[in-house]
């Protein structure tokens, strides 16, 4: 029998590093030519016509103000009013609405007892939307 010749065999390598270059040139390809489409833009949207007859909206106030100042003194919207005037104009306002914001403004010098009267008259009224605030400081 003829002998066989035993040559080492080395496993075949493939070099991966020309591969990943060409990965990493089409995804910077990919990403530099990349354009979003403007699909809000193409939409054809319809909007339909205003009622004529609906009825006008009518402007409301953007916040009511109200201001407690020190020795029982009262203000709505820069006015300067009393009590019974507030709560009466309160109640015109919260008949055309209740989620309207009322911003409460308290005077560091102000009777506790007068913010509470206040905030009475707005849950009276029903309104719902109130914020406090402490007025700074007059210089």
């Amino acid at each position: 029998m003829g002998r066989r010749s035993r040559k080492k065999t080395q496993p075949a390598e493939v070099d991966l590093t020309p591969m990943i270059d060409v990965v990493f040139q089409l995804l910077i390809f990919f990403i530099v030519t990349f354009r979003i489409p403007e699909v809000i833009g193409r939409l054809d949207v319809f909007r339909p016509a205003p009622d004529p007859n609906a009825e006008p909206e009518t402007k409301l106030d953007d916040m009511i103000r109200i201001t407690v100042h020190s020795r029982n003194r009262f203000m709505l919207n820069q006015r300067w009013m009393g009590l019974r005037t507030i709560k009466s104009n309160l109640q015109r306002l919260a008949r055309v609405n209740t989620r309207q914001t009322v911003l409460i403004q308290c005077a560091e010098a102000s009777s506790h007892g007068n913010l509470i009267r206040v905030l009475d008259i707005c849950t009276q009224m029903k309104l719902v939307n109130l914020s406090v605030v402490t007025l700074p400081p007059a210089r």
